[in-house]
């Protein structure tokens, strides 16, 4: 690339924005080949039809370090800019909830220790470690694609996606206990605050601002967060029954709310949801976290069935072998919940089908560790239960 050439983008214009006129005169101007003009200009033209819009040094930043793996050209896009500018204003919009729900309120920054965290707290301190671990494997290999998207991931899919929302069943729950609201409080503002600190390296500016807000109440001090330490993982910080849990949560809170995009019913609009042919793990862990399901999944009932119990006509989503009913009677559309149940019946059959070529290769069932073959062979039973459990359904919906 060369600006002699025409062919390459000042980053200062990508952190301030620059109209199309001026974009065009900068990448015309002082060409080694005057003659290649006109094929520029229409070139930015083509590529940059409203010129640039102001990204900001951060997001910049953390592009480019996105982009730092090893042994391989970079095709830029502009387009990965504006995404991580999105991902600048998450975090910013994560902290304004934050601070809403912390301000002037009792977050242990004294470091007393009257509180009491909620399995979501647990599970997210857990996830925090396993993202520090990640990311100074990663630096310490120069591997800071890897290190970057670690720290997407966790803000992003983790802390913002998830973990604010399972905060606000009990911030906003009048008969929480005050020792548990202090405690999600107190992790609300210590794991932003230990983000902010663990990106501060790729996106400096945003964090330094945010930190100024939050250090107090996360019980820190110093005049900068550039001279405070750096993230380190603690194992022993890892709750694993907090993990499993919380990851079961949000496995059935997609399920249904997939049910209630594939049926178009309103977000708004509470729902009763059955349970069955699960384990008892998965008995025990609707009973613990059944206040996350009913406000994140907007239920107003959830109820288990037992062997031989009959559910009436429902909607079905699978996690594991646990199915997850929500009845249909006044919500659902008969021809789009059967047209869905025949293109999952068909994703199934095709998986099985896959399953059973694989199984009947004597190449792959002779030479294959015998570990691996059974793992097949366990993944073929549980697609043909699912299999089964399907057209039931479908045949019961038909029947309506």
């Amino acid at each position: 690339m060369s600006k002699s050439k025409g062919n390459v983008l000042d980053p200062i214009d990508l952190i301030d924005g620059i109209d199309l006129e001026t974009l065009v005169e900068k990448r015309t101007n002082g060409l080694m080949q005057p003659r290649l003009r006109k094929k520029i200009e229409k070139q930015t033209r083509k590529d940059f039809p409203e010129g640039l819009a102001a990204y900001g040094t951060d997001a910049l930043r953390y592009t480019y370090y996105s982009l730092a793996s090893t042994g391989r050209d970079i095709n830029f896009d502009v387009g990965r800019i504006e995404g991580f500018r999105n991902f600048c204003n998450k975090l910013w919009n994560a902290a304004r909830y934050v601070l809403m729900n912390c301000e002037g309120e009792d977050c242990g920054q004294a470091g007393d220790d009257d509180y009491q965290l909620s399995r979501a707290d647990r599970w997210i301190i857990g996830r925090l470690q396993q993202t520090e671990d990640a990311v100074a494997r990663a630096v310490a290999q120069y591997r800071f694609d890897l290190a970057s998207q670690a720290i997407y991931e966790f803000v992003w899919n983790q802390y913002c996606d998830w973990y604010l929302e399972l905060s606000k069943p009990v911030l906003w729950d009048e008969t929480a206990s005050p020792a548990l609201k202090k405690g999600t409080r107190r992790t609300l503002i210590r794991v932003l605050e230990t983000i902010l600190r663990m990106a501060h390296p790729l996106m400096p500016f945003i964090t330094e601002e945010i930190w100024q807000r939050v250090k107090e109440l996360a019980g820190r001090e110093g005049e900068t967060i550039m001279l405070q330490p750096y993230p380190e993982a603690d194992p022993a910080r890892i709750d694993r029954e907090a993990i499993d849990a919380i990851e079961w949560v949000k496995s059935v809170i997609v399920a249904i709310r997939n049910i209630r995009g594939e049926m178009n019913i309103p977000p708004g609009r509470q729902l009763s949801a059955l349970f069955k042919n699960g384990t008892e793990d998965d008995r025990r862990k609707l009973e613990d976290n059944r206040h996350f399901l009913m406000r994140l999944a907007n239920l107003e009932a959830t109820q288990w069935l037992d062997a031989g119990d009959s559910a009436p006509p429902s909607a079905t989503a699978i996690a594991g072998d646990m199915e997850i009913l929500v009845p249909m009677a006044g919500l659902i559309d008969k021809d789009a919940e059967l047209a869905r149940l025949s293109r999952e019946i068909d994703k199934i059959r095709k998986e099985a089908a896959r399953l059973q070529d694989k199984l009947g290769n004597p190449n792959f069932v002779e030479k294959a560790p015998e570990a691996v073959v059974q793992k097949e062979r366990d993944k073929l039973s549980e697609v043909q239960s699912a299999l089964g459990r399907l057209e039931t359904q479908k045949g019961e919906i038909a029947a309506l």
